[in-house]
């Protein structure tokens, strides 16, 4: 059985066991809790140490079949591409189970929902193929719901979550129109993804089909991601949300629908990528007949990748400025979240190397950092019952700990060399400098000033100046365990910050094959954990071709896809 299983399957079992469990045993109830999460977490730190970076297929491969006449069948794997995700989302799943303090009602309900939510998303990332990734993104989701109806915070709690479910139904709905529209038009007669690929690859589907199903998934996934303009669900429901659910959804479960674009879209459907969005016909109707010629001209040639593009502008600079007004800590960092999902969206519209692997790079950093920030978020309201930034100041003297952590956490949401962060956010530039240079300046000035302007901004009011005497009584963050969440998460942001090739190294191979252009190879014979450990010692280990710089390494990248020769 695969080590993905395990993965995904501790939580899920760790679940089934609090069924059993009298509701008035507290301890216990947490215990299994964090028990199920942490050997979660330590599967899949065994599992990234033993993935071999740029072998042919997929490792740590497990395939039942379940409906034969359909073609679905259990299916797990790992590339490049979902490596650093599955790892990412087992650590906060982990953190999260630790964070669960706050809960004083109904705890054995909401750890259950808890452990459904995390393993669910495991196995969605995990997953290759089509119907058991969509049917354990909801398993995942489902949960979200009730836990902020049930478990949210404030005045605004049950229009939130009317809000989120609304929203995240409706783009469940279009992203599963646009898998079984993809799933029909292909005529592969399966739900695997692999298969998919290369029957697609090797008989693609008709432009016409293409052009129907992109947009749905593109606008399905994006509703799930907070794309916008279809992002105000997004900063309410985390403001209101209890801090492990805001921890799991923004920092897990909203990458689902990024890992899908890229996944699933961009390989299957590449002749939509630059199809026009308005047919010509459209042009001669109002109100588009009555704009300038050149304006017309310039909406024929919008392409949907191009119209990526321009939204994502809105995520960076509109959200952005949004956040810089919020008077509520919980709204900035929501909105700071939607922001930064236009970085994502940037590289994965550059449609080459270098911004698409920075885009999975930022997906893995955005995932910690988000979880980080939630958690710092929640510790401050369980303390003070509040997060009106009018209402706080100075609480870095009475929360040395839980303050410093937010200063980090700060400078990493501004993009400060050193945190993984910064290890995405310019690699996304560089490769879309080469095909959108107007929108990457915008994107720079909204990364570099707005983000600044606000993290800083929010840093000082709420950790510096005069200390209100209410809050003479906080308590900061005191034994190990109560700390062990924020640091494991902070150290996370710097180890990929500092040596951000331990994700690169892994995700250059398979971006490259989801790219429109990539010829499918003869595959290798299956890979076992006998040819992979013989693989790695070959080779001299996976650490043997980690001197390169990130830097280096992206130079290399542009020179080659400008068409020059690589330099050895």
């Amino acid at each position: 059985m695969s080590i993905l299983t395990y993965i995904a399957g501790w939580p899920l079992l760790a679940a089934l066991a609090l069924v059993v469990v009298p509701r008035n045993y507290r301890v216990p109830i947490r215990a299994i809790a964090v028990l199920g999460t942490l050997i979660s977490a330590v599967l899949a730190v065994k599992m990234f140490c033993q993935f071999v970076p740029g072998l042919n297929g997929y490792q740590f491969e497990q395939r039942i079949p379940w409906v034969e006449s359909l073609g679905i069948s259990y299916h797990v794997g790992v590339d490049g591409l979902n490596v650093g995700l599955i790892l990412m989302g087992a650590i906060v799943a982990f953190a999260a189970a630790l964070c669960s303090f706050e809960i004083q009602s109904r705890e054995k309900e909401f750890y259950i929902l808890l452990l459904v939510m995390s393993g669910g998303i495991l196995g969605a990332f995990a997953s290759l193929d089509l119907f058991f990734f969509y049917f354990l993104h909801e398993l995942a989701l489902i949960p979200t719901f009730i836990m902020i109806g049930v478990w949210g915070r404030g005045e605004k709690k049950n229009y939130a979550t009317f809000q989120i479910t609304l929203y995240l139904s409706a783009g469940a709905l279009l992203a599963l129109i646009g898998l079984i529209a993809l799933y029909l038009a292909a005529g592969a007669h399966t739900f695997d993804i692999p298969e998919l690929i290369a029957h697609v690859k090797a008989n693609p589907i008709a432009l016409s089909a293409q052009n129907f199903i992109f947009p749905l998934l593109l606008f399905g996934f994006g509703i799930l991601v907070s794309l916008w303009p279809f992002h105000s669900w997004a900063p309410l429901g985390y403001g209101v949300a209890p801090s492990p659910t805001a921890m799991l959804h923004a920092g897990v479960l909203k990458k689902f629908g990024l890992y899908g674009l890229i996944r699933v879209a961009l390989p299957m459907l590449p002749d939509a990528l630059h199809s026009p969005v308005l047919a010509p016909g459209v042009l001669a109707h109002f109100p588009f007949c009555v704009l300038p010629v050149c304006v017309q001209q310039h909406l024929l040639s919008l392409g949907w990748v191009e119209l990526l593009a321009l939204l994502c502008v809105g995520n960076i600079l509109y959200v952005g400025w949004v956040a810089m007004r919020q008077k509520d800590l919980n709204l900035l960092i929501g909105n700071s979240s939607v922001a930064h999902m236009g970085f994502i969206f940037l590289g994965i519209a550059s449609l080459n190397l270098i911004g698409v692997s920075g885009a999975v790079l930022i997906m893995i950093a955005h995932g910690f950092l988000a979880a980080l920030t939630f958690a710092l978020s929640g510790y401050i309201y369980q303390q003070t019952g509040t997060l009106q930034i009018s209402e706080l100041g100075g609480l870095c003297r009475k929360l040395p700990f839980i303050g410093t952590a937010l200063v980090m956490a700060a400078m990493a949401g501004c993009g400060l060399p050193g945190f993984a962060n910064f290890a995405g956010e310019v690699t996304v530039f560089f490769g879309a400098w080469k095909v959108f240079p107007a929108i990457t300046v915008l994107a720079l000035w909204g990364a570099l000033v707005i983000g600044g302007v606000y993290m800083t901004r929010a840093i000082r009011n709420v950790l510096h100046g005069p200390l209100p005497e209410k809050w003479n009584g906080l308590a900061d963050a005191g034994h190990l365990w109560r700390k062990l969440p924020y640091a494991l998460l902070l150290a996370c942001l710097l180890i990929f910050g500092c040596w951000p090739r331990l994700l690169t190294e892994q995700i250059n191979p398979a971006a490259e094959k989801v790219l429109p252009g990539y010829k499918m190879q003869l595959a290798d014979p299956p890979t076992t954990a006998r040819n992979r450990n013989a693989a790695a010692t070959g080779n001299g280990g996976a650490g043997a071709h980690a001197s390169e710089s990130l830097l280096t390494s992206t130079l290399r990248s542009v020179a080659t896809e400008d068409g020059s020769a690589p330099t050895k």
